[in-house]
């Protein structure tokens, strides 16, 4: 998807935690994306010149930038998404409960891995 939408990847991990949870500080966003605040300014300075974002200052704190995800962006990125989703609404529909109930056990335990190995 990032080729699709003109981003690196940290351009589009920053993407996905503004249209996921809403406006962030860069600091904040370098945090969630796991890169430093400098590498985080230069994915900021990307995106704004691509049109995906906008830095604008913080309500009650003018010191500080607060970054928005551009909702034309952010409509790009969801129709991206949307057949997948769309499809995976598909196949959940066509099983039965016994299925749901595997597939649900081997996510949960398939988690469960995903959390022990990562810090």
């Amino acid at each position: 998807m990032a080729e699709r939408l003109g981003v690196d990847r940290a351009g589009l991990d920053a993407m996905d935690h503004l249209i996921t949870t809403g406006p962030a500080t860069p600091s904040e966003l370098a945090r969630r994306v796991e890169v430093s605040t400098a590498a985080m300014t230069l994915v900021l300075n990307r995106l704004e010149s691509a049109g995906h974002v906008r830095r604008e200052r913080h309500p009650s704190d003018g010191r500080k930038l607060v970054v928005t995800a551009e909702q034309a962006s952010a409509d790009r990125a969801y129709e991206q998404v949307l057949p997948m989703i769309e499809g995976i609404e598909r196949l959940v529909e066509g099983m039965d409960d016994a299925e749901r109930a595997v597939v649900q056990r081997f996510l949960d335990r398939l988690i469960g891995v995903y959390d022990d190995a990562t810090p």
